[in-house]
């Protein structure tokens, strides 16, 4: 009987917390990064670190996204590239939410780009909020791009 009871509590409290979670889904349209600087490494040929920063605006958003910026660390190494970044998010309410990211992938801009997620906190409301999801996504040679990113908070 004390097993079926405990067995019943973890049932109950894993499924509160399940229920809990909000789904969230965003479409962002990023403008061609405001700031860029580009050092070469030397070591070998097309090796390089970037740091990169911009804007980004939601076209849709199922919970009050409306703008962000960013902010990237990209190195590249020869065809690929592997990249890490802060993205701040601000809310229909004035909130921010505080995202961090990271990817790996070719750098040509017609292959489908991806990354994965987490949020990290904010304010307000946000200020101890954890999620986490990925993004897909289409780079333009404009240097501006469009992301459909999902995932839970």
């Amino acid at each position: 009987m004390r097993k079926l009871l405990v067995v019943a509590f973890c049932l109950l409290t894993f499924g509160t917390v399940t229920m809990a979670q909000t789904k969230m889904e965003t479409k962002w349209h990023c403008s061609k990064p405001t700031a860029s600087h580009k050092f070469d490494v030397g070591d070998v040929p097309d090796h390089s670190y970037t740091i990169v920063q911009g804007t980004c605006a939601a076209t849709s958003s199922t919970n009050g996204e409306k703008t962000g910026a960013f902010t990237e660390f990209q190195e590249v190494w020869k065809g690929s590239s592997k990249n890490h970044g802060q993205f701040n998010v601000t809310m229909d309410n004035g909130d921010i939410t505080y995202y961090t990211y990271e990817a790996s992938g070719p750098t040509d801009v017609k292959s489908p780009a991806s990354n994965k997620w987490n949020i990290s906190g904010g304010t307000g409301k946000h200020k101890d909020m954890k999620g986490s999801g990925v993004c897909s996504g289409t780079r333009h040679d404009d240097g501006s791009s469009d992301w459909l990113c999902t995932g839970t908070s």
